[in-house]
């Protein structure tokens, strides 16, 4: 006679299997961890209803690990669904566990948003959460920094390099107050420091913050941690900036081996590495290999990114440049024509890479009609 077994409570097996996902994760075994968060998902919508807010920190992990592997426009997708759950909760009912999803949603939404270039929709967003950090956790606390980190990067990426500065040195500020300048907690801000500097052009001092994270990441990283590969790709944007190659190249492809080796042949962070290695080459008149790279580039960001995006029209703009170089006109105007339409749709009029691009166009026609 067969043994009946006990029905299991369908919200504890949800918790058991997002405990489980999360250590999958942790342990590499990513697919794994997705069918069980997404198995979570199903079981929390189910017993507790689709406004679940078990379902709606279960989407930020879901998020969290599409984010992780370049696919935005799904990470974009669970986060959504957890900021529309999670502001939909009334205040008077908003616990400390509901403001800390609420703030992750805020943080994560906003970050992925300013990825894909809608600044505006993030900066509205990573305010929700910085009043948030501010009321819940204090002024002075890691959480408003590291949301004032947030808002420097949006400044960066939107070419307002003013804002930026003001933003991060608030983050500097409180971060140092709290943990001392060489606590591990502030490499992702000294990694950023540098990234400024580098979009400022001030690469000598970026080189300065840029050595500093990686400085601090070798601490507590092991050979194939991507956070340290990001740290060492950063520092060598900044070395080729001097035109210090010879340091530049091996950490551009000692970064590459890193995230070829954790992440695959297609992500975001390659992609980026491409591209930078691509302009030491041209600067080498590398041609052959530099080409190679800015189409990989390319490429990888075209299957990650819809067509208008702001990265794609970064490398378009690079491979026009280097087909310049190589006396292949047509080429060049073609790749700086679309270059210079995503840039118009989507950064202001003074925005660095718009500038740039126009210089670049108003060259080439100015090239092509004397010839």
């Amino acid at each position: 006679m067969a043994v009946a077994k006990a029905k299991r409570d369908p919200v504890d097996l949800a918790c058991e299997l997002s405990e489980r996902a999360a250590n999958a994760y942790r342990a590499g075994r990513t697919e794994i961890a997705l069918a069980m968060f997404q198995q979570a998902l199903e079981l929390f919508e189910q017993a507790e209803g689709a406004d679940s807010l078990n379902a709606a920190a279960t989407r930020n992990s879901l998020g969290t690990i599409y984010e992780d592997r370049s696919q935005y426009a799904e990470a974009v997708r669970r986060y959504e669904r957890a900021v529309e759950i999670t502001e939909a909760i009334p205040d008077a009912e908003v616990d400390e566990d509901i403001a800390q999803l609420q703030f992750d949603a805020w943080r994560n939404l906003g970050r992925l948003l300013r990825i894909e270039g809608r600044f505006e929709e993030a900066r509205a967003l990573i305010c929700c959460a910085l009043a948030q950090a501010e009321t819940r956790y204090g002024k002075d606390s890691d959480q408003t920094a590291w949301c004032c980190n947030d808002l420097g990067m949006l400044g960066k990426f939107s070419g307002r390099f003013a804002e930026a500065d003001e933003w991060y040195a608030q983050a500097l500020r409180i971060l140092k107050a709290n943990h001392g300048e060489d606590h591990h907690s502030l490499i992702p801000l000294y990694h950023n420091l540098g990234g400024l500097e580098h979009a400022r052009g001030r690469f000598a001092e970026g080189e300065v913050f840029a050595r500093k994270s990686v400085e601090l990441r070798k601490q507590i990283s092991d050979g194939d941690d991507p956070a340290l590969a990001a740290d060492i790709a950063a520092l060598a944007a900044l070395l080729d900036g001097q035109e210090k190659f010879d340091e530049s190249e091996p950490l551009y492809l000692r970064a590459l081996e890193i995230f070829r080796r954790v992440h695959g042949d297609e992500h975001y962070e390659i992609a980026v590495n491409l591209n930078n290695l691509a302009a030491v080459y041209q600067q080498q008149e590398r041609f052959a290999e530099s080409e190679s790279c800015y189409r990989r580039a390319l490429a990888i960001k075209e299957k990650m990114f819809d067509a208008g995006n702001v990265e794609i029209a970064l490398t378009l703009n690079n491979l026009a440049v280097l087909y310049r170089a190589q006396g292949r006109e047509a080429d060049a105007v073609e790749l700086l024509h679309r270059a210079l339409a995503i840039f118009e749709q989507s950064l202001d009029a003074d925005h660095p890479h718009l500038v740039a691009c126009r210089e670049n166009c108003a060259e080439l026609s100015l090239a092509i009609n004397t010839q």
